[in-house]
């Protein structure tokens, strides 16, 4: 068997890492920038720490902020508008998944026109060229868009969320600067470090998985297991910067493995109501856990074992229970909602929402196989 792994060119790591970003411009000859961020960044002064690093070397640069934390098709072809006019040779992206989402379709769309649609670059699409020159910048913990070859854009016409897969969209540089990671409000700190351990987690167990990304998520889920409530929760450095690690860490596994139906049923409450992904990730993944854990139960035993806990003398079924009961007890201390029906999700909508989700792209790599039925199911338990 032939296994695949793609990354990034160059990432940097560690506070105040931001700097490396006028290396790296000025060693590519690029002196015209879209920087794509968000309006809540810009105010909290977050972007203008990135935004120093490009005025103190001249960098002329135009600012793209009307960004929807589900991004939206729109959102791409108003950035791609601005991109465009200004005849821009590079594309900064300084934001959450949302952010760097966006910015990958730009930078795709910039190099490969007949895309220009945005829908048509849905699913796994092997486009010609690759794109813009794209560096990112993650002010969040958990969706590691720097690392990967995805990104999620809702289609506001059919609501849907396309996942986007293709090789060209990865940054040709990532910077992790756990800096822009410190100011998160706790609520998006707990909701996008779940999102990293849903990552991590979901992608040991892909029908893909195999040894150079289970080292990955074996790893990253060490890290979040231990870190994340410090981080989000007491505002702790030192777990903020090994969040930004993890996060990343796990980026490099999944993208190249897969994911299974936690992702593809947040994916369908995002398209549907617009909900937080990390958040959707956060309140489905024990029950998720719960439904694959019968046709992997020793990978369960592994994952217990990343956490800490003491997997001897389990059954599978207490094995498996065991690791989703700490996943939901970590996210009950993090204050993350525990039902659907706390977050306002329609009961009667359970079943067109899993109509949608049993066709996403993630599906295919869930581990157990799974019908409509079963993810109405998991949707009525996580009710």
């Amino acid at each position: 068997m032939i296994n695949r792994v793609v990354l990034n060119e160059t990432s940097y790591f560690g506070r105040g890492s931001r700097a490396k970003l006028k290396d790296e411009l000025l060693a590519r000859g690029l002196r015209k920038v879209l920087l794509v961020t968000d309006a809540t960044l810009m105010e909290a002064k977050v972007t203008q720490m990135v935004i120093d690093v490009l005025e103190g070397i001249g960098i002329q640069y135009f600012v793209y902020m009307n960004i929807k934390p589900n991004p939206t098709v729109k959102n791409v072809q108003d950035g791609l508008t601005l991109a465009e006019i200004s005849n821009v040779d590079s594309i900064v992206a300084v934001g959450g998944g949302s952010v760097i989402d966006t910015a990958k379709a730009i930078s795709i769309i910039m190099t490969n026109p007949e895309h220009s649609g945005v829908t048509s670059l849905n699913g796994v699409v092997e486009t010609r060229n690759k794109g813009l020159p794209l560096f990112a910048l993650p002010t969040t913990a958990g969706t590691a868009a720097e690392v990967t070859i995805n990104y999620v854009i809702t289609d506001e016409v059919n609501l849907k969320k396309m996942v986007c897969v293709d090789v060209h969209d990865i940054p040709v540089c990532a910077i992790i600067d756990p800096d822009l990671m410190q100011g998160m409000p706790q609520p998006l700190a707990a909701s996008t470090g779940m999102d990293a351990l849903t990552h991590a987690m979901e992608g040991y167990i892909t029908k893909a998985g195999w040894l150079i990304p289970d080292m990955f998520h074996i790893n990253a889920m060490a890290l979040i297991y231990k870190n994340l409530e410090k981080a989000a929760n007491d505002k702790d450095d030192l777990a903020i910067e090994k969040m930004a690690y993890a996060q990343y860490i796990a980026g490099m596994g999944f993208s190249n493995v897969g994911l299974g139906i936690v992702h593809s049923m947040a994916h369908s409450l995002g398209a549907f109501f617009d909900t937080p992904h990390g958040l959707a990730n956060a309140l489905l993944l024990p029950h998720v856990l719960r439904f694959n854990g019968i046709v992997c139960p020793e990978l369960f035993r592994n994952m217990g074992r990343a956490f800490g806990l003491d997997m001897n003398d389990l059954s599978d079924e207490e094995a498996v229970n065991k690791v989703a009961d700490a996943v939901a007890s970590l996210s009950k201390r993090l204050g993350i909602p525990q039902t659907l029906r706390e977050i306002g999700i329609p009961e009667e909508m359970l079943p067109s929402l899993a109509g949608q989700a049993i066709n996403d792209v993630c599906t295919g790599g869930n581990p157990r196989e799974v019908t409509v039925d079963d993810i109405i199911k998991i949707y009525k338990e996580a009710y």
